[in-house]
């Protein structure tokens, strides 16, 4: 179970091996926008020495630390493929394409990925497709469906695109601007059409522990499955958010037992209520949250 993906930048050691020791499910290498120009092809060989530290295997079960991705440079500034020469023998657990314009970028880089998974006999990489950054992208997020298998989520953001809509400002801090829950909403739409993981934005309010637990809990009920961070603080509400509470695990228990029950209903009664398959769909969604199915 992924709920939190932290970035860490991919030119600071430290912060690294802080973050890799605290409570975030997933960390995002970060080579793109934390990494200064001139500090880029040096920033590979140290995210490359990250990946290289000790981990257990399988990762991203209890007790075995986060999963590591790595947010390779924009095909568009033309690193993309010399990031990803420099990574892949190092065997990231996934890879975060920022500005993703749609699905011809995706299966582009998902082509790139395949000749390096087989020139190092490595499994299929997980992407997460960072897909609201660009105006154009916003056109795109309905077509992702039947893309690559190797896509495995998509995050939205609203840094980029207020540069790109020339937004004076998003309103994160008392809630995003209409444009930017417009971009929120098609990207939420546009993953579960795909059938992936559709991941919240970072939380660019550091200083208001209530604004990230908002927008963490508003993002689990609307159906988002994980939340990016930016800062170690903000890990903690947003595990909190994403992870099912007693009663609702006692709920999605009891829907699935009754189903279970009479496997040939398409509705049952519980505690004086109808519910029909579509909860019974919610209550499986609840479980596998929480890493179980019964």
């Amino acid at each position: 179970m992924m709920r939190s993906f932290l970035f860490v930048p991919g030119d600071a050691p430290r912060k690294f091996e802080k973050a890799r020791a605290g409570e975030a499910d997933a960390l995002i290498l970060d080579l793109e926008d934390s990494v200064a120009a001139t500090a880029k092809v040096t920033a590979r060989g140290t995210v490359a020495d990250m990946l290289d530290a000790p981990r257990d295997e399988p990762r991203n079960e209890p007790g075995d630390g986060p999963a590591l991705f790595v947010r390779v440079n924009a095909l568009d500034t033309g690193m993309t493929l010399d990031d990803l020469a420099a990574i892949m023998p190092h065997r990231p657990d996934g890879i975060a394409l920022p500005k993703c314009q749609g699905p011809d970028d995706l299966n582009r880089v998902a082509h790139y990925l395949a000749a390096f998974e087989a020139a190092h006999d490595l499994p299929p990489t997980p992407i997460i497709a960072i897909a609201t950054e660009t105006a154009a992208s916003l056109f795109t997020l309905g077509n992702y469906a039947g893309c690559d298998e190797r896509l495995w989520g998509m995050m939205w953001g609203a840094e980029d695109l207020s540069a790109d809509l020339g937004a004076r400002e998003n309103g994160a801090r008392e809630g995003f601007h209409e444009p930017f829950r417009l971009a929120r909403n098609l990207c939420l739409a546009g993953a579960a059409a795909a059938g992936v993981v559709a991941i919240d934005t970072i939380c660019a309010v550091l200083d208001d522990f209530d604004v990230v637990t908002r927008e963490a809990r508003e993002a689990r009920r609307d159906g988002f499955g994980a939340k990016a961070v930016i800062h170690p603080k903000h890990v903690a509400p947003v595990n909190t958010a994403f992870t099912p509470t007693e009663e609702e695990l006692a709920w999605a228990k009891k829907v699935l037992a009754a189903f279970a029950a009479d496997p040939g209903a398409g509705v049952v009664r519980i505690d004086g209520q109808m519910i029909d398959k579509p909860h019974e769909r919610a209550a499986q969604k609840i479980m596998a949250t929480a890493g179980g199915t019964s």
